[in-house]
């Protein structure tokens, strides 16, 4: 009897290691192969976004365009009926077992470069997020894989091409676990979504992408005064964010009420970034990546984060598309730069500590956020780093850009609330 005991046990050991070897090899070659995917895609992307964005900076004029740009996306993605589909349509596959079309991805693709384009106020992540996830549902489907397991492929693919467009792998693989649900961490997704982050990144710098950093060479000194002016810093990003997580949601709503035509909606949204472009300049089209570098540097207007807020908000609640997480990091970096000036903080430190707030507070991400701030600044000053993601997520509540994204622990207290951001 023990023998037979002994041989059963040493059968379950065996199967049980078998199991997780076989589940090993199956993850890596799935990372592996999304992440080749995601680098190419992303790739690709990442050169159409910066040739569009070089054209216009060598012609202004072209915002006046815009209004033609809008009429031109909602009509693409009325084709053959597709709903026009967002980050919260990947977020709701991670939830539920919707599909993600798979035009949406050539959609999305097509619709952000003319945002670009022609001057329109938007990032690149959203368009990412979304481009990794048509990536994994469609390998998915291919691969006949159930209901978990597609969850969690999809989650490779954004990590992919998140990380091929930032060249940020560790923020990238974390980042899409992290932003599904709130309080929850898919731990079985950090193999694969590690290794597709990474292959998309190196495959990326191979093909002439490099990533946007900021290096904070100084260590500054962890004084009291320091942390204060980190703390003030974070919280004023967390009230900013809330207002700005709802213009975004309530503007579709209002654009939706004047205007329920979305070609008029999307032509008028087009006429108010051109005629802002024609009064304002140029700074606040597009992404504003040049001008993050300029806050790094203590160079930001005080206005220059609310005209920021003012023409993405009309620029993503009309119609257009792209993202709403580098506006944020705009916004977040030039309000930053001056209110660290204002507490004599340096400069740097300030529009970086302000970036992450936005960053952290808008997308309910802490521990993604301090890898941002480890991936783009280094690591000299992380301790402030996590300060700032740690009040900014407190102080944003239940506050979020995307609808779909679930808060299932409370922030302030150990009890499950289970319910979607406001």
């Amino acid at each position: 009897m023990d023998r037979n005991n002994r041989r059963s046990a040493l059968r379950q050991g065996w199967d049980a290691t078998m199991d997780y070897l076989l589940g090993f090899l199956r993850w890596i070659a799935v990372g592996l192969a999304l992440g080749v995917l995601g680098g190419l895609v992303g790739t690709a992307f990442c050169k159409a976004i910066a040739a569009v964005t070089a054209f216009r900076a060598a012609h202004s004029a072209i915002v006046w365009l815009l209004p033609l740009g809008g009429l031109l996306i909602v009509w693409l993605y009325s084709l053959g009926g597709t709903r026009p589909t967002d980050t919260n349509g990947v977020l709701l596959a991670l939830h539920s077992n919707s599909r993600i079309t798979p035009s949406t991805g050539p959609l999305i693709f097509v619709s952000t470069v003319i945002t670009h384009a022609l001057g329109g106020s938007a990032g690149r992540e959203g368009a990412a997020l979304q481009l990794g996830g048509v990536l994994g549902s469609s390998l998915g489907k291919l691969l006949r894989l159930n209901e978990e397991d597609t969850r969690l492929i999809i989650m490779c693919g954004m990590s992919a091409v998140f990380a091929a467009l930032f060249g940020a792998p560790l923020t990238a693989a974390l980042f899409a676990i992290e932003v599904a649900s709130v309080g929850i961490f898919h731990f079985s997704a950090i193999l694969p979504c590690l290794t597709s982050a990474l292959t998309a990144v190196h495959l990326a710098g191979m093909m002439g992408v490099h990533a946007d950093r900021f290096p904070l060479e100084t260590a500054f000194a962890f004084s009291l005064h320091n942390i204060s002016s980190v703390a003030g810093i974070s919280v004023i990003c967390a009230v900013v964010s809330i207002f700005y997580c709802v213009a975004l949601r309530q503007g579709g709503t209002w654009w939706g009420k004047k205007l329920p035509n979305p070609y008029l909606r999307a032509a008028a949204g087009g006429l108010c970034v051109a005629v802002l472009t024609a009064v304002l300049g140029t700074a606040y089209n597009g992404a504003g990546m040049d001008v993050i570098e300029r806050a790094m540097e203590g160079d930001a207007l005080p206005w220059a984060f609310a005209l920021k807020f003012l023409f993405t908000v009309v620029t993503m609640t009309s119609g257009y598309k792209g993202g709403e997480i580098v506006p944020a990091m705009f916004i977040g970096a030039t309000l930053g730069a001056v209110l660290g000036n204002l507490f004599s903080l340096a400069p740097g430190l300030g529009a970086a500590v302000g970036l992450l707030s936005m960053f952290c507070a808008s997308l309910n991400c802490p521990v993604s956020s301090v890898f941002l701030g480890l991936e783009m600044f280094g690591g000299s000053n992380i301790r402030f780093f996590a300060i700032a993601a740690a009040i900014s997520f407190m102080l944003s509540a239940n506050y979020g850009l995307y609808k779909e994204q679930k808060i299932v622990n409370s922030k302030i207290r150990p009890e499950v609330i289970d319910r979607y951001t406001d």
